[in-house]
This record gives C-alpha cells, structure tokens and sequence, in this order.
C-alpha cells in the first residue's frame, strides 16, 4: 500500500518510529487540496481548487499501515484514512492520506511545524511550498504569534 505523508510523517525519523519498514518512494502531490494546521494542532488537509500539497509518497508493509493507523489515532476519530490520487513522476497513484476530522483552524503543537519544514527541506520540496509551510511557524520576534489562523477546514 501506498501512503501520501504531507506532515510529520514526511520526516524519516518519525516514520522509522511508527512504520519502520516503510520505504520512501520521493515526492508526490495531492491536487486541489491545502495544507492547514486544525485546532488540534496537527496538519490536516483540505479541498481547495487549483491548490497542492506536496509530500512524499512511502510503500507500507501491513504492519506499518496497523501502526499508523494508531498513531494517527484512527480509532477516536482524530484522523480518517482516505485513498486519494497523488501525482508521483508523472504518474496518478491511488494513495492513504491520513485528513484530520472537521476542525477550525489552529495553531501547531509547539516543535511540530519545525520538524515538518525540516522535512520538506530535506526532501526539496517546492522553494514556494516550503515558504507556506514556514508561514505556520511561530513569529519568533513578535513573541507567541503564529501567522495563520481563522477559518473552518
């Protein structure tokens, strides 16, 4: 099974912890949706026309998809498994995207937008994604501001 990570689990330390058999297959794009923070404090994705979300797509064992399914704490309902098409090499694959139950929008967990930008660093992710994706960090100079915040997902 195919999984389309956009948030922590684009870094591969947190995926060696909850998939550590899963095996990165590069980056992937999930169209007419966005990347957004719920009030949770945890990314999440939204439909939004014309929009993308970048990531990278990994190949699960069927033990990796039990422990994330886990992690992402399926079982409450904090997050839903739904196969989605993502665009990886020029291919429409069908992959799980883990998308956050129906929140307002938030602010992040404190430390998680930093391993997310990291990730997306690492993996070259688009120079503008990665720019919207720091737009979700802490404004540091202005003390405990964040950028984004409002609106229902």
């Amino acid at each position: 099974m195919l999984h389309f990570a956009y948030g922590s689990n684009m870094h591969r330390g947190v995926m060696r912890r909850h998939a550590p058999t899963a095996v990165p297959l590069g980056m992937a794009r999930l169209a007419d949706y966005r990347f957004v923070i719920t009030s949770d404090g945890y990314a999440s994705v939204a439909p939004a026309r014309t929009r993308s979300v970048y990531g990278v797509l990994w190949r699960l064992a069927p033990r990796d998809r039990v422990t994330l399914d886990l992690w992402e704490n399926i079982a409450a309902g904090q997050y839903r498994a739904e196969i989605l098409p993502v665009l990886q090499a020029g291919r429409r694959r069908p992959a799980l995207v883990y998308v956050a139950r129906r929140r307002p929008l938030g602010r992040p967990k404190a430390g998680y937008m930093e391993i997310v930008a990291d990730a997306a660093r690492a993996l070259e992710l688009p120079e503008d994604y990665i720019a919207g994706l720091e737009e979700w960090l802490p404004v540091r100079s202005l003390g405990s501001g964040y950028r984004k915040l409002g609106e229902l997902v």
